[in-house]
């Protein structure tokens, strides 16, 4: 009988990620003990919290990688449970030192894009737009995460699909995730579910915003995306000053009226210093299916109106990123929890979408803010 080499279970264990954390569970402090007798291979293995909702995908990663090592047959896996001493050093080892209420984008040499999706009123598809650019950011590769900043109307838990709330490791907490992309909302903590209201003043929005970005264990993020409720609100202000460096994004639709409120929500940069990276503009028009003459369902250049406006009013280029075509698809799409650019990439509001994404992820930060390290002549 061939013997099991232990450094090759252990090598094993090494390769598996938490599904939630997307680090080694042996870096984690997630694997209690490895037993071997003869052919089969026993793995104890330490859940963060009792009813931990990826304890069958950890069990089955866990089953998969040592039995992927030669001469074992089977491979039987226990589960425990952290006591509070594991768990609060597992939250050292992922704040990695950084200070309780401290917002890791906002420091001195975070590389994370964030981007603040705003509008001047509702019914323009912003969290639509949101939630799909983030789900094709995550389809190229990029590290992405979503904070429904809409504490009111929350809607991103609905267009991605994320049913299971996030789990809560010594008050830190853990966000869902879906297509690849980590996302949190107000709804998992309403006790009444959807229907209940929030009936919160304006600082406990700022409250529950710095939570979001404190709180929730984010990892190493290249793109945060934040969907603003519309207008020029509390949570606007509250993200400027929690975010300084955020970038702002505006969407409208073609029509006027959305035109001229959107400015309004591009124009509260200026005062709040930030700068406005682009304007999107949604439910653009379309190819009739039958002749092909173009539909303009909501008018016509509203996007470029508010880039134009907005460039002439902050005295800074202003760009029209891009205009998403009307597709109802979008729309079923984000009912069903199954974003277009996925169902279908080749439809022409989806391929809009992915050119954005792609866009955006790839954005230089510059050097504002960063710490770079060196001293003036002279000095230690």
């Amino acid at each position: 009988m061939t013997s099991i080499d232990r450094s090759l279970v252990d090598a094993a264990l090494a390769r598996v990620e938490d599904p939630e954390i997307h680090r080694p569970i042996t870096e984690l402090g997630m694997v209690k003990s490895v037993d071997i007798e003869g052919d089969r291979v026993k793995v104890a293995i330490y859940l963060t919290v009792s009813g931990c909702p990826m304890r069958d995908t950890i069990t089955q990663r866990v089953t998969i990688a040592v039995g992927s090592v030669p001469g074992v047959r089977h491979v039987d896996v226990e589960l425990d449970v952290m006591n509070d001493e594991q768990r609060a050093n597992l939250r050292s080892t992922l704040r990695g030192g950084r200070e309780e209420k401290e917002i890791p984008f906002a420091q001195p040499g975070s590389r994370t894009h964030v981007y603040a999706i705003t509008s001047g009123k509702g019914g323009v598809g912003k969290s639509s737009v949101t939630v799909n650019l983030a789900v094709a950011m995550a389809a190229q590769g990029v590290t992405v995460g979503i904070v429904d900043a809409d504490i009111y109307g929350h809607s991103v838990p609905g267009l991605l699909g994320i049913t299971t709330p996030p789990t809560v490791v010594e008050g830190m907490i853990m966000p869902p995730e879906a297509y690849g992309v980590r996302a949190i909302s107000m709804l998992p903590f309403k006790p009444g579910g959807s229907a209940e209201p929030v009936a919160f003043r304006g600082p406990m929005l700022h409250r529950a915003l710095q939570q979001f970005l404190t709180d929730v264990w984010w990892g190493d993020l290249d793109v945060l995306l934040l969907d603003l409720p519309p207008g020029t609100g509390d949570i606007a202000i509250s993200t400027a000053q929690l975010l300084p460096g955020s970038q702002v994004i505006v969407v409208t639709t073609p029509q006027a009226a959305a035109a001229d409120v959107a400015v309004r929500a591009g124009m509260l940069a200026g005062q709040t210093h930030q700068k406005v990276a682009g304007v999107i503009e949604n439910m653009s028009g379309f190819p009739c299916p039958h002749c092909g003459e173009p539909i303009d369902l909501f008018g016509i250049g509203g996007g470029l109106r508010v880039a134009e406006q907005l460039s002439a009013g902050l005295s800074t280029e202003v760009p029209l990123l891009g205009r998403i075509p009307f597709d109802v698809r979008l729309r079923e799409g984000g009912d069903a929890g199954q974003p277009l650019v996925l169902s279908d990439p080749s439809a022409p509001a989806a391929a809009a979408l992915i050119e954005l994404a792609g866009g955006l992820a790839r954005k230089p930060r510059g050097l504002a803010g960063m710490s770079l390290g060196i001293s003036p002549a002279g000095r230690a």
